[in-house]
Formats: C-alpha cells, structure tokens, sequence
C-alpha cells in the first residue's frame, strides 16, 4: 500500500492527469452529453466544418445499407486509390487504406491485395457495428486518401502522420505528432506500436518522443532523428484546432490534424473523450497547463486593464 501512496504522490508532483480526474473534473464539467453525438459522428462533422470553412478530407460517397454492397463495384467507379473507415468508428479500428489497384485487386500500403468480395466483407462488419461505439449499426465512408506531405517522408513508414492537439477552454494545452511505423503497420496509432512525439505548443519544435512507453530519439524504421524538426503550418494548425474547439462547444476536446502535401492543414475528426498518453509523449503533465489556463479565464479580459497586444503569449510559456 506504501507504494501505491507513494507512486500516487509522485504522480501528482510531475501534473500528471489522470483519468479519473480527466473523467470527473473535465470531461463531466466541461463536456455536455449533448454535444457527443456531434463529434461522434465524422459525417456531421464534416458538414459542421463545411459551415465554418475547415478543410477535411473529401468524401466520395457512403454506404449505409447492405443492399448496397451488390453494386460496390458501381459505387466505386475506377478511383485508384481511396480510405474506407467507420462512421463512428474510434481509435483507427475499422479503417482501410487503399493506395492503388492491379488490375481486379485493391493494393494496400504493405502489398497486400484485396478482391472485391473483401472488400464487400470489412463494409458488411462496418454496417453491422463491428467497429462503432458502443456496437451500434453504423454506415461506412469512402474518403480521400491523404498525401504524404515532403517534410515527414523520413518520418513515417508506409503511412500518414497526425497532430493530436488537445484544448481546453479553447486553448491548446498540449499537443503531439503521431508517426506510424513498421510495428504499427503503417498506422499513427500509438497503442499498435506508433510513435508518439511531444510538440512544443510555442514553436512547432519536437522535443521528445516514445514508442510503447519508452523514450527515443530515433525512428526505429528510417533511422532519422524524431526530435528537433518542426511541424509545418504550425501556426495554422493551432488556429484551425482553436477553431474546431470552439465551433463543437466542447470545454475539453481533442482535435485531430493531418497535413496534406497539396492542401495542406485538414481536420480528421474531434474527439470528446482524449487519451492521456500526449503526456507522455510530452514527458510532462498536464495539470500545470491546465491550471493555467483556468487562471487566465479568471483575470480581467484584455481592454479592462490591458490591452490584448500586451498580453503575454501564453504559448511561450508551455516550451
């Protein structure tokens, strides 16, 4: 039991949050049950930043019903390339990325080759809940397939990288890349062996990184250091996650960014309930930040004894 009280003490010296904590005093306070299905649900958020002119990933059309899947082969026409993914699908389970076609077959990132048939076999899981929330009946997207953009190519095997900015009242509290690697078959998912790499809010700058909890400084696949670069558009990328924050309603979002190497800056999809592992990518925890930011939301607004162009960047702080 010393242990455990000890390990607890620790914890909360470094800020680490917690999910308890996270649960109780962010998610329930600042998150209304009623805005979750917003989120939830990628088709109403692509209509959602269609309003506010955030670019995502273009949709080439949706399968909802089974029935469907007798004319896949109509549905998809001859595109070359394309994603397929949940609905409300989390956590990258359900998603198909299809780089190319030979001939009858649909070729995955790692060579794989896909018929028709199977294709119509992961579209009827995705219909019938396999990989939704809560196992409800769900519909399938075929979406654009995102390019690599130049300034990652020596980070990321067979795969797209994302920016997981998390914020909180609006601001971005912290922020990480996500790599995927030959271990995460391609795939920015930390949990299958991606790397997690913590973004200076500030500059843009890597500064730390992990994959399966312990920390590195190269990427095992390319052999190319993952710290020190800087993530292009940067600031763009924070407005736009600032943005998104704001028009979901959500006190305490996480929100989800790739970087095309046409159109730059894309929202995938938001996110009501974040992990916490950004802190470990960031080997530092939240709590701090957040703390901060809840001060700032107790003084004065600029214009009542400062104006807004003397007001400290509060990002300088977070380097």
């Amino acid at each position: 039991m010393f242990w455990l009280l000890t390990a607890r003490r620790r914890l909360k010296e470094l800020g680490i949050l917690g999910m308890n904590r996270r649960n109780a005093a962010y998610i329930l306070d600042h998150n209304p049950r009623h805005l979750y299905p917003l989120v939830d649900n990628k088709l109403t958020m692509r209509d959602l930043c269609e309003k506010i002119r955030v670019p995502t990933p273009a949709i080439y059309g949706t399968i909802s019903r089974h029935s469907m899947l007798r004319r896949l082969e109509e549905h998809l026409g001859d595109r070359e390339d394309f994603v397929i993914k949940p609905n409300r699908g989390s956590a990258g389970r359900g998603v198909l990325v299809l780089v190319g076609r030979d001939g009858k077959h649909f070729l995955r990132h790692n060579g794989e080759r896909l018929r028709l048939d199977q294709l119509r076999q992961h579209l009827s899981d995705i219909l019938s809940g396999m990989y939704s929330l809560g196992a409800r009946p769900d519909e399938a997207i075929v979406q654009q397939r995102v390019r690599l953009h130049p300034a990652f190519e020596p980070l990321a095997y067979k795969g797209i990288p994302d920016i997981r900015v998390i914020l909180y009242r609006n601001e971005p509290a912290m922020a990480m890349l996500r790599l995927p690697t030959k271990a995460s078959n391609g795939r920015a998912n930390l949990h299958q062996g991606g790397i997690g790499v913590g973004v200076d809010l500030a500059s843009g700058l890597t500064h730390h990184a992990v994959q399966h909890n312990r920390m590195m400084m190269i990427h095992p696949d390319t052999g190319l250091p993952v710290i020190g670069m800087r993530v292009p558009y940067w600031g763009e990328v924070l407005d736009m996650a600032r943005q998104v924050a704001e028009a979901v309603g959500l006190g305490y979002v996480g929100v989800d960014i790739v970087i095309d190497a046409e159109q730059g800056p894309m929202l995938l999809e938001a996110n009501a309930r974040p992990g916490l592992a950004i802190q470990i990518a960031n080997a530092r925890g939240l709590m701090p930040r957040l703390a901060e930011i809840d001060e700032r939301a107790r003084r004065p607004r600029p214009g009542q004894h400062q104006t807004a162009s003397t007001e400290e960047n509060p990002l300088r702080r977070c380097a």
